[in-house]
């Protein structure tokens, strides 16, 4: 019945005259992965995993009653130097799978629908997962019992919602690390659990070859970090160097400016604050994207700008878009 009302007030247009009434802006959506088979490697992804066939009916749906836009040009809009279309979309993707080259990007170019791409720079370096990914395999594969975390406090394991409560935990621990002490961590964990991940995980990872060809298609790359942390809980220094390397980095590689930043959410909150905030805008990233929900409109800080997570069905996304440009978030 609740879907059936959904449908009616979304195709008598009712959300679409009210968000003209609001003015320009534009839904920055976030997604991860896209995958034939979800299943394949949830061990890994969990549920940020979208199947391919979804995913091409969400992006069919950008194209048809959307106006796919570049960040670019969002940015140039917000601060208030160029014009955006009405109801303008723009996708995104965190993490840097393999997959946003080989399945979702064939399905953008297709539809003419641009994306930014955000790479955690030193598991694309060092071809591995993201340290939440690993540790999710970890307490999903694991036949212990029980796990330990860092305060003494032991954690049952005998069920998945038991696993999935400890590996929250272990991600909060995580996620105020980085480099060699967050490397540590993950295998400290992986010992406990007597689950090693599989080195040929890292084959998951984008390489800097498939990031330039995303670049010459239209696409835009841009950094995720270059270890994931959560860049409110690690201190100024760290936090600089995150963004400075992995910053140069694939400057370096890309041979291009690297001007667009998302800030990872692994654990804990908030993500980010006014001191990762002005250090982004010194360092020159010209937009920094949070998981804050929400639209970019004309005057907002570039530089902490809202999106809206992906759904699991076409019809959710519709909704929640609509939703969303009619001034009620979803």
């Amino acid at each position: 019945m609740k879907d059936l009302i959904k449908r009616t007030i979304v195709g008598s247009r009712l959300l679409q005259a009210a968000g003209r009434l609001r003015g320009p802006s534009a839904a920055i959506l976030m997604y991860h992965s896209v995958m034939e088979d979800p299943g394949s490697q949830e061990a890994y992804l969990g549920e940020i995993i979208l199947s391919q066939k979804v995913f091409r009916q969400q992006i069919e749906l950008l194209a048809r009653r959307f106006r796919p836009t570049s960040l670019d040009q969002v940015e140039r809009f917000i601060n208030g130097k160029a014009e955006i279309p009405d109801r303008a979309v723009v996708v995104t993707f965190d993490d840097g799978y393999t997959d946003n080259y080989e399945i979702a990007a064939p399905v953008l170019n297709e539809l003419g629908v641009p994306a930014t791409f955000y790479a955690t720079v030193e598991c694309v370096d060092r071809r591995m997962l993201p340290w939440p990914a690993r540790l999710r395999f970890c307490f999903r594969k694991t036949k212990q019992k029980r796990w330990t975390d860092s305060s003494g406090k032991v954690w049952p394991l005998s069920n998945k919602p038991e696993r999935e409560g400890a590996f929250l935990r272990a991600c909060d621990e995580c996620c105020q690390l980085t480099g060699a002490v967050q490397e540590k961590y993950v295998a400290s964990v992986a010992n406990e659990l007597d689950n090693q991940v599989p080195v040929d995980s890292g084959a998951l990872m984008m390489n800097y070859d498939q990031m330039r060809a995303l670049v010459r298609q239209g696409h835009i790359v841009g950094s995720h970090t270059l270890t994931h942390p959560n860049m409110a809980y690690v201190n100024s220094d760290v936090a600089r160097h995150e963004m400075i390397e992995s910053k140069r980095r694939l400057e370096q590689e890309l041979g291009n400016p690297v001007l667009h930043f998302a800030y990872p959410c692994p654990a804990l909150s908030p993500h980010w604050t006014e001191g990762t905030v002005a250090a982004s805008r010194e360092i020159g990233y010209a937009t920094a994207v949070t998981t804050n929900g929400g639209l970019a409109r004309q005057g907002d800080d570039t530089l902490r700008l809202k999106r809206i997570g992906s759904r699991e069905t076409v019809e959710a996304l519709q909704w929640s878009l609509e939703c969303a440009f009619a001034g009620h978030l979803r």
